[in-house]
């Protein structure tokens, strides 16, 4: 009787010798590279001249490729072996998600230099924090620290005119349909330099998405 998969890993380990490549996850590559492009298993046992049983053994983890076989995957269907042991796609199935927010229906912040309008708040789980931003400041030191936070930010003025202050860079002066793309774990601050507030439009992933 054969051994088992734990047992085959334990004996590799203690007679010091390392499989060529997880059999789960060559497998798994193999049938990716096979449907994409639309290849039965017999268009690639043709290619390839391995048996479609074989194959399909090792792409249901059944057994695991000798390198020889590996050699005419490889020749056979005209991909490199980084190709062949590149991680199979984590297959994501789309939700279709969607959260409308009406103009000025967005859930507000105001603090002393800015006005917050945060947008799409009914959606859980977002890789992107959208919100519209007045901005009240109008000089430099009306913030007592720079603004900082994890993640990267788009930030486009929707209004008005901003000087847009970071710590490695001189101010910034931007205008309305001006847009800037920054890391924004930089310290930033916003100020408003146009007749009336400013307001701008900015996007931010979160700290964990990037």
């Amino acid at each position: 009787m054969p051994a088992n998969t734990d047992q085959q890993a334990a004996l590799r380990i203690a007679s010091g010798r390392k499989p060529f490549v997880e059999p789960l996850r060559l497998g798994e590559r193999l049938k990716e590279i096979r449907l994409s492009n639309q290849w039965t298993l017999e268009d690639v046992s043709q290619r390839t001249g391995l048996a479609r049983s074989t194959l399909s053994k090792i792409e249901n983890n059944q057994i695991s490729p000798t390198f020889t076989a590996v050699q005419k995957l490889i020749n056979g269907l005209g991909i490199d072996l980084p190709q062949l042991l590149t991680p199979p796609k984590v297959q994501t199935r789309t939700m279709g998600r969607r959260d409308l927010t009406r103009q000025g229906e967005g859930e507000r912040h105001p603090t002393p230099t800015y006005e917050h309008e945060l947008l799409s708040c009914e959606l859980a789980q977002k890789r992107m924090i959208p919100f519209k931003t007045i901005v009240r400041a109008r000089s430099f030191e009306e913030f007592s620290e720079w603004v900082r936070h994890d993640g990267e930010e788009f930030l486009m003025v929707l209004e008005g005119e901003i000087l847009l202050y970071t710590e490695f860079y001189e101010p910034l002066q931007l205008s309305r349909g001006d847009s800037i793309y920054f890391d924004s774990d930089m310290g930033h601050a916003l100020v408003s330099v146009s007749e009336e507030d400013a307001v701008v439009l900015s996007v931010c992933t979160r700290g964990d998405a990037v």
